[in-house]
């Protein structure tokens, strides 16, 4: 078979064939350089909307009253452990205000011993009365 001379310029056929090729070779080009147009990352997220200022005011409340209960608890076992699981008893506590009463009536005796201030017998005024009877 002989080849035939292909001429300068290439018939209808081949130029649309290659006019086709092109186009679709920049469209693979396009394709492979192609920027997402849709944002997949996540969206801002705001701190006041994800923390909830109630519950944590909330919960530092119940935390203020879980710590006095557990330092009253304690001051209770302290007592406990220094007098020997001895019940306090109601004598002691009314020892101490009579003792605390007498000191007090004492010492406000003294205090108005020094108080008083030194008064000088007067003689009362009299009437005199008019003997128009």
């Amino acid at each position: 078979m002989q080849r035939v001379p292909r001429p300068a310029l290439l018939c209808g056929r081949d130029y649309l064939q290659h006019t086709w090729e092109k186009a679709y070779q920049d469209h693979r080009r396009k394709i492979q350089d192609a920027q997402p147009l849709v944002d997949t990352s996540a969206p801002l997220s705001f701190s006041h909307l994800h923390l909830k200022f109630k519950k944590l005011k909330l919960e530092e409340e119940r935390l203020a009253v879980i710590d006095r209960d557990n330092r009253l608890l304690l001051e209770r076992l302290s007592c406990i452990m220094r007098t020997m699981g001895q019940a306090e008893s109601r004598k002691s506590h009314t020892q101490k205000r009579t003792v605390l009463k007498k000191e007090g009536k004492e010492e406000a005796e003294v205090i108005s011993g020094r108080c008083q201030p030194v008064r000088e017998p007067q003689e009362e005024p009299q009437l005199e009365q008019s003997s128009q009877a």
